[in-house]
């Protein structure tokens, strides 16, 4: 399934702008899926990191892929529900834990990022995912990562 249409997103996990790290899907298969955030030249977080040279900071590119991961719990367990119940449960995915995190690559104002998350297993109400940040094709953040259904927001 290819889809670019921002509502997609904001349909599936409740983050919003200023902390909406995913501008759209470009693919999403049983597994795995694959999103874009195009990084604003004049985002407000370069003017302290660091001022005269602006980099993304680490933290913002794995919450990037964190949410790129709800993305794909949240259609799993769409998928799932209906195939189940014919109703999807109430709840959103939430990060439990972070597993490792190896930082590659500077990310700069005006870059886009390419956000690749693969589910590793679920084990009963957890997922398990890795994912990666590339920029030109190049790795910037490979990150490991768990999620689990919350009830308590959205």
């Amino acid at each position: 399934m290819c889809t670019v249409d921002s509502d997609f997103v904001l349909e599936r996990i409740p983050h919003r702008p200023p902390f909406l790290w995913v501008d759209r899907v470009i693919r999403l298969d049983d597994d795995s899926l694959v999103a874009e955030k195009i990084v604003p030249v004049d985002l407000e977080i370069f003017q302290g990191h660091y001022p005269h040279y602006p980099l993304l900071p680490g933290v913002i590119l794995c919450e990037a892929v964190f949410q790129a991961g709800a993305l794909l719990v949240s259609e799993l367990i769409r998928k799932q529900s209906l195939e189940d119940s014919g109703l999807v449960r109430p709840g959103i995915p939430v990060l439990t834990r972070i597993i490792g995190a190896k930082f590659k690559r500077e990310v700069r104002p005006g870059e886009t990022l390419t956000l690749e998350v693969k589910l590793k297993e679920q084990v009963g109400p957890a997922w398990f995912l890795k994912g990666r940040v590339l920029v030109h094709d190049e790795t910037a953040v490979k990150v490991e990562f768990a999620c689990a259904l919350s009830n308590k927001i959205g």
